[in-house]
């Protein structure tokens, strides 16, 4: 009699991760194609997937084109317009699936830091409903791939496997340069517990294991220019007699593009203000009709759930005091994960920013939130009903602010309603 039901009691586990993996897919996946029209910086990645496809290479007309960010984030784009048509789903189909697996994946690397099911799910849970996770993966922008990319990285670093741990941050490289401070930190870190658990034998073997990691990450970069090496029409491709060198040229003016980047933009923000959602960057806005008012309102906009980075932001803080005071691996994994995604971008205080981009730093947040959860339930019995009421409080900001994070219409009075701070509008 009982059998039946311990046995589906031990499944209530891989129901709540099929669960939460449901509400992601959903929120993802609900009307995509909303609006049927490029946003933000679509316009660009967009065309870049269509040049892609048919060229190999980006191109205006019959000229080559000077593009800023390598291919592999477009080229994902071109999967999802091969398997889907040129359409706005199809923009957007393979964004939407890589934010389904980035749950699943936080969900794994929790699993495995703190060997415990619930707060597995309770990372799992809070990336699904994350406001600027969903509208990153609902849109066909280049950080969500990154933050794919970065995610799966850590993981293969934490069950430390090297060599394909260079071969997703090469892929991570070829999306967004930023990535090249993960390599970096992941590298370190990598380092810092092979000396940590060292052996006579096996200290040679595990160093060049992360010297081969580091080789194998810059051969994939390289090999995602592939249609560049291939065409005669990629941009400053006549630079050089040898492609090598020529590609060497392309990238100086790539990096003196991004050193340099200074344009006044309405929601440009520094770093500081990203962890408190102080300036979040409206991908697409319009009054449209349908909403029974006079007045209504449809945003995209690239908020992340308020109330879950305003926790994010004490728990980060109060995790580095832990990881200064016990300089324990998995604080220090947290933390310099998360100071790589972060740190950097203070020292280029001028160039053009956008809130946005905090979105690789998003799982390492949430990571530190279930340290913390994890403290509190290893200090305090009756922790679990701070955690409870601190999770519903996220889940209904998650219910009031998706209206505007995945373009409903709704009146102009509700949007407004909205706009908790001033700095959003």
């Amino acid at each position: 009699m009982l059998h039946p039901i311990i046995k589906w009691f031990r499944q209530i586990p891989s129901l709540a991760l099929i669960a939460i993996l449901g509400c992601a897919a959903f929120v993802r996946f609900y009307r995509l194609g909303r609006p049927d029209s490029l946003v933000f910086d679509e316009v660009y990645y967009v065309d870049g997937a269509r040049d892609f496809l048919k060229y190999g290479v980006e191109v205006t007309g019959n000229d080559p084109e000077f593009i800023v960010h390598p291919a592999i984030g477009k080229w994902l784009i071109a999967v999802g317009i091969a398997l889907f048509g040129d359409t706005s789903f199809g923009w957007r189909a393979v964004g939407a699936v890589i934010g389904v697996a980035s749950v699943l994946l936080i969900y794994l690397i929790a699993k495995r830091l703190f060997a415990n099911e619930s707060i597995a799910l309770l990372a799992a849970s809070l990336l699904a409903i994350d406001g600027l996770a969903i509208v990153m993966s609902r849109t066909a922008l280049l950080d969500n791939t990154l933050t794919f990319f970065v995610l799966l990285a850590f993981y293969l670093l934490i069950r430390q496997r090297y060599l394909l741990m260079g071969v997703v941050l090469g892929l991570a490289i070829a999306t967004k340069w930023s990535a090249i401070y993960f390599l970096v930190a992941f590298t370190l870190l990598a380092l810092i517990r092979i000396f940590r658990n060292r052996k006579d034998l096996t200290l040679p073997k595990a160093s060049l294991k992360m010297v081969g990691a580091n080789l194998i990450a810059v051969s994939m970069y390289i090999f995602s220019w592939l249609g560049w090496f291939i065409s005669n029409r990629g941009w400053a491709r006549d630079s050089s007699s040898n492609p090598l060198i020529a590609l060497w040229n392309y990238h100086r003016e790539i990096y003196g593009f991004h050193s340099t980047l200074d344009v006044d933009h309405n929601y440009r923000s520094h770093p500081w203000s990203w962890l408190v959602m102080g300036r979040p960057t409206s991908f697409f806005y319009q009054s449209p009709q349908g909403c029974g008012s006079e007045e209504c309102s449809q945003e995209i906009l690239a908020l992340g759930n308020p109330i879950l980075w305003w926790f994010a932001t004490i728990a980060i803080a109060s995790l580095i005091g832990y990881w200064l005071h016990r300089r324990d691996e998995i604080t220090t994994y947290i933390v310099i994960g998360f100071l790589a995604g972060y740190l950097p971008w203070f020292f280029f205080p001028d160039r053009t920013m956008f809130t946005f981009y905090a979105v690789v730093i998003l799982p390492f947040l949430i990571l530190a939130i279930a340290y913390l959860a994890q403290e509190l339930l290893n200090h305090y019995r009756r922790a679990w009903v701070a955690i409870i009421l601190g999770f519903t409080l996220v889940f209904i900001a998650f219910i009031y602010f998706l209206p505007i994070q995945i373009g409903s219409i709704i009146t102009y009075e509700q949007w407004q309603a909205r706009m908790w701070l001033e700095s959003w509008i």
